[in-house]
């Protein structure tokens, strides 16, 4: 990767829509090396995925959590069980395997309280590898990106 690759990356990171063309502008190469370099980025894995960012409140996601959970057993397929559910639950935004106190850090979006009393429910109480949980409600959203560059 070169300087030109980055700061395609720069660009793409805050608007994936912007064409090779407005690219290639923008930094000073032709559109054909442009989509060249972008097709290797993407082949390469250095950009995983492209996505459209919603706004939570617009679709009536006005609740933010932040749980740290902590597992009764950390076997390999005690992990991977878990994993494999927080993957699969819908109001799962971010989950994250950590060192420390607590075994995951999970990020949640629902409607309402209601609907994550039913989330830790399911689980959380419902999961018998799953020995405490705290939760934080969060009052703002100040800062949410996935910019890397």
């Amino acid at each position: 990767m070169d300087e030109k690759d980055y700061e395609i990356l720069r660009l793409v990171q805050s608007d994936a829509r912007l064409t090779a063309e407005s690219l290639g502008s923008s930094i000073g190469l032709s559109t054909p090396a442009v989509q060249k370099r972008l097709k290797r980025l993407r082949e390469t894995g250095v950009i995983e995925k492209e996505i459209a960012v919603l706004s939570p409140t617009k679709l009536g996601r006005e609740l933010t959590v932040i749980v740290e959970v902590m597992l009764e057993r950390e076997s390999r397929m005690h992990l991977d069980a878990f994993k494999r559910k927080m993957r699969n639950a819908p109001a799962v935004q971010q989950c994250y395997y950590t060192t420390g106190e607590a075994d995951f850090i999970v990020i949640l979006v629902v409607k309402d309280i209601k609907e994550y009393e039913a989330f830790t429910q399911e689980y959380f109480f419902d999961e018998s590898n799953v020995s405490r949980f705290t939760s934080s409600i969060v009052m703002d959203r100040v800062k949410v990106s996935l910019d890397i560059l």
